[in-house]
Formats: C-alpha cells, structure tokens, sequence
C-alpha cells in the first residue's frame, strides 16, 4: 500500500529514536507539546498521520486491524533505517504499541503507554456508541464538536475555549470520512491482548490521567499489573488528553523514563 507521511526530528546521529503514535484522530500534530522537549533531551524523534487520517493515504485494508497499523509503523521504521525504537502511543497509539511489542519485540526498545488498554471495558464501548450515534444522525460537524468532551477536563476546555474551537474546526476541516473512522473504532474495540501481557519484555511507562472520561484508569492500572517490567505513572487530572492538559509534569516524566531505560548497563 502507499506509504505514510511522516517526519524525522532531532539529531540524525542519536543514540536513541522516540516514535510518537496518536490516539483516534491519528496526526503526527498531536505532539506538538512533547516534540521540542524530546529534541533538546537529544532523541531523534519520528511522528506520522495514521493511514487513513491526515497527509497518509485515505484507503484502508478490507477488515482493518491494530496488526494493521503495526506493520505500518514497521514500514516507517525500515523506510528510516531504524533498527529499534522507543515507541510512545496514546491511547489508540498504544495498542500499536502492545501490538508491536508482541509481533516483533526486537524492534521495541521500551513503550510509553498513555491512557491505553488491554481489552475493551463498558464505559469506552458506551462512549464509542454514543460517539457513533452522533456521527450517523448528526454527521461530522456534530462529531468533532463533541470530541473535546472526551479528551479535555471541563474547566481546561473552558479555559483555552478558543484554542478548543479552533482544534475543532481543524477537525472538521480534516475529517478522514465517516466509513474510515468508523473502521477506526472498529478496530479498536476489536483489540485484546490481555492473555498476552506477560508475554511483553519490554520496559514500560503506563501514564494515565485519573479523571480520563473516556478510558477509566483502571485499565492503566490492569496493564501495569500484567505486563513484566513497568513505571506506573498516574495523574489526578488532566482529562484522556494529559500529555497536551499537563504537558510539562508529563513530559518529565517521559524524559526521566526514556532517561533510565536508555543508560548504558551498569556491569555486574
């Protein structure tokens, strides 16, 4: 299939390489507040569009999966000569993560799990129904507008109301269509790997924010719990967005654990 668009930040010759992967909206733009940060700690950064979603190619496979966006993100790592990364995923983007992780581990220096899962649960399966209700009655207008109810505490939205309107907007003008978000869902409310936890080596930062109203932080807590070698890292607030909400606390502690998980070992 075509290739994606995607873009390389930060020094060519890194020691390490961060692969930043979305959640549903899919854009490399979602990154915005953890680029410059990543860029001045030294890390060769790589951002994308999802298939489907913005610059990359709208077709998607018959029966889209989250195999799908892994190998996609394979793709990108050989198109880069990217031997291995540290792979960071929001929500959505984290099931590519845990998805990659178990496909091909070699590949995965360590995962940055933010507001992720392991299986579905009923409160997202409720909030994906509604969204899908308003998208079929309502069409995209109506979607977009009430996209930041899930992803923004209510007194941050009404703070920054018009950098919401204006991402709003940005949405609408931007929507991939209706058949490609709802494969979107589709797939992932299809994932489960939850049997298969233990079955991932790699180092772990499971970040989650405790008033996320769309991804209860139980389901953070259930990935630490099973998978093998993790660093819990809960925040009070900051909504199923936090890594925009409360950048800079959480942007500590990304470089402190890409930090740790980088350094040299230390001989026995």
């Amino acid at each position: 299939m075509p290739s994606l668009h995607y873009e390389v930040h930060g020094p060519a010759d890194a020691a390490a390489t961060v692969l930043l992967s979305s959640g549903l909206g899919g854009s490399a733009g979602f990154w915005q507040p953890q680029l410059g940060a990543l860029v001045a700690a030294g890390h060769r950064v790589i951002a994308y569009d999802q298939r489907g979603t913005g610059r990359s190619p709208a077709a998607l496979p018959d029966a889209y999966a989250i195999e799908h966006m892994a190998q996609d993100v394979l793709d990108i790592l050989d198109a880069t000569k990217t031997s291995q990364c540290h792979f960071a995923g929001h929500a959505l983007g984290g099931l590519v993560g845990l998805q990659l992780a178990l496909d091909a581990p070699s590949r995965i220096a360590s995962l940055v799990l933010i507001n992720a899962w392991s299986r579905p649960n009923p409160h997202s399966a409720r909030c994906f129904d509604a969204r899908l209700a308003l998208l079929g009655a309502c069409g995209p207008r109506a979607y977009v507008e009430a996209q930041p109810i899930f992803l923004y505490p209510a007194a941050w939205c009404a703070e920054h109301a018009q950098r919401v309107a204006d991402e709003v907007d940005h949405a609408f003008a931007h929507f991939p269509g209706e058949a490609n978000m709802r494969a979107r869902i589709a797939a992932l409310r299809a994932f489960d790997i939850d049997a298969r936890l233990a079955d991932i080596a790699a180092p772990a930062l499971v970040a989650a924010a405790k008033d996320d109203a769309l991804v209860p932080w139980t389901c953070s807590q259930r990935l630490a719990d099973g998978l093998r070698d993790v660093t819990l890292d809960f925040m009070p607030h900051g909504g199923h967005a936090h890594s925009v909400t409360e950048a800079e606390a959480f942007n500590r502690s990304l470089l402190d654990f890409l930090s740790r998980v980088s350094a040299p070992a230390v001989p026995a």
